[in-house]
């Protein structure tokens, strides 16, 4: 399973075989990005 947004009411979602939000009914939603950032050198 997932983390996933809702793009509608914004809530947290944990997916697996149905792809809609289980507060709004909505089917769009948006895969978490993690918190790193990364360090890249310019060549």
């Amino acid at each position: 399973m997932a983390a996933y947004k809702c793009a509608r009411c914004k809530q947290k979602v944990e997916i697996d075989i149905n792809i809609r939000c289980p507060y709004c009914g909505h089917r769009i939603l948006f895969k978490e990005r993690g918190a790193a950032i990364k360090d890249l050198k310019a060549r």
